[in-house]
């Protein structure tokens, strides 16, 4: 379970650091940006941890996937960004597969 949790926290960090990405005005404002380096710096080394033992393909479809559908909730509800119909179902699309990834394939670890 702890290469789960080093890809939990991969996700998390990419999100905080992507939604930053935005709030610092191109790098432009010294927090936000401070957030997205070391944001993307745990991002990235927590998945290297995970993928020690997690098939690469497969945690990185996670990954992206799921931090894709957190972007595009931060953007709805903190930067009023909206979806419309196709975008929504294009994220089904997304969380479809990382569903049927984890539940379906032999090469996730359970």
């Amino acid at each position: 379970m702890k290469p789960y949790f080093f890809l939990l926290l991969a996700i998390l960090a990419e999100v905080a650091a992507t939604s930053a990405l935005k709030a610092s005005d191109s790098f432009t404002k010294l927090i936000p940006a401070a957030i997205v380096i070391a944001g993307y710096v745990v991002s990235f080394y927590s998945l290297s941890i995970a993928v020690r033992t997690i098939p690469l393909g497969f945690a990185y479809a996670l990954w992206s996937g799921i931090g894709i559908i957190f972007i595009v909730a931060v953007g709805f509800f903190f930067y009023r960004q909206s979806i419309d119909l196709m975008g929504a179902f294009g994220i089904g699309l997304i969380m479809a597969g990382v569903v049927v990834i984890n539940l379906f394939s032999k090469s996730v670890l359970r």
